[in-house]
């Protein structure tokens, strides 16, 4: 009894710490082995690297099936399934595209590469959009090198290069997919107001400079070109959410929500459609000057108070 006991122990103590061990290596497209590179259990902290050749060595508890992810900068992500213990892999994994590679439209009017650009060109994409720390896409462009920023309010922000810029700025053009965004009785942007939701953004460039050449008169100080993603590129449905709080001295803190969610299906080679909804609230401000401007320190109480900028003074 105590040796079927001891043997039952035995078996369990050893089932407890059975380990399962991976060897593989990694390599690129080109077959040459990438040292560094990141291999990672999906969904746990459970890795290891690979050494100069390529090749690594990953023991764990962990039981198959389970997806390894393989990361290292300059490729592409990938992914591999282990289906059983002492597998040997050889994972290949793609140069990614590099910033120079990028294909830009609004230099030239035509498609090319970035290092090709007869002029300056700053550019933001999805991966800098979904990495961003600004409210929304619009927000990040004040980190885009020569861009000021006039904040008028949460949808009014007005873009400008190279300076004489007001929130009004009739020198500056801004273009979705190629069409003009200003407004036609004012002729000028008036920001993201009437522009993308962020789920339907693919990339934004920005020529701070002069190109009427190309754009019109109203391009002296610049252009900001937004594209918008095509539904025969990208089908589905993409959602996003944004909560916070704005907080200001006058009408405290209240509750911020940004939602937008795009829909896109490719019925055809020839014909697809997609339908964007967009919804923004939140409190911006208000105004809390109650000086007198035809008398020093009026008060409310006077008939002929006339408030400089007071919420809700004219009720």
């Amino acid at each position: 009894m105590r040796a079927i006991l001891f043997l039952a122990l035995l078996l369990a103590s050893s089932f407890g710490f059975s380990q399962t061990t991976v060897n593989g290596k990694v390599v690129d497209q080109n077959s040459q082995p990438v040292p560094g590179a990141n291999i990672v259990i999906e969904g746990k902290a459970i890795g290891t690297t690979t050494d100069f050749d390529g090749n690594f060595n990953l023991q764990t508890s962990e039981v198959p099936p389970f997806q390894l992810r393989i990361t290292s900068i300059g490729y592409s992500d990938a992914t591999e399934e282990v289906t059983s213990n002492n597998q040997t892999l050889t994972i290949v994994i793609d140069e990614s595209q590099t910033f120079l590679d990028e294909v830009v439209i609004s230099a030239s009017r035509t498609p090319e590469r970035i290092f090709e650009s007869p002029v300056t060109v700053e550019r933001i994409g999805v991966s800098e959009i979904k990495n961003g720390t600004a409210a929304d896409f619009y927000g990040g462009l004040e980190n885009l090198k020569g861009v000021d920023v006039n904040t008028n309010s949460l949808t009014f922000k007005s873009v400008n290069t190279r300076g004489f810029a007001s929130f009004a700025n009739t020198r500056f053009m801004q273009l979705v997919d190629g069409m003009d965004n200003s407004t036609p009785a004012l002729n000028f942007p008036i920001g993201n107001l009437v522009g993308l939701i962020e789920p339907d953004v693919l990339s934004v460039e920005l020529l701070p400079g002069a190109s009427s050449a190309l754009y019109g008169a109203n391009a002296f100080n610049g252009i900001l070109f937004m594209r918008s993603k095509n539904p025969f590129d990208y089908e589905g449905i993409s959602v996003s959410i944004k909560r916070g709080i704005t907080s200001q001295e006058a009408s405290g803190d209240n509750s911020y929500t940004d939602f937008g969610i795009r829909a896109a299906y490719k019925f055809s080679d020839k014909f697809a459609g997609k339908v964007n909804f967009g919804y923004l609230k939140g409190t911006d401000w208000a105004a809390n000057n109650q000086d007198d401007r035809n008398t020093p320190d009026g008060t409310r109480a006077n008939l002929n108070y006339d408030g400089i900028n007071v919420y809700g003074d004219e009720v």
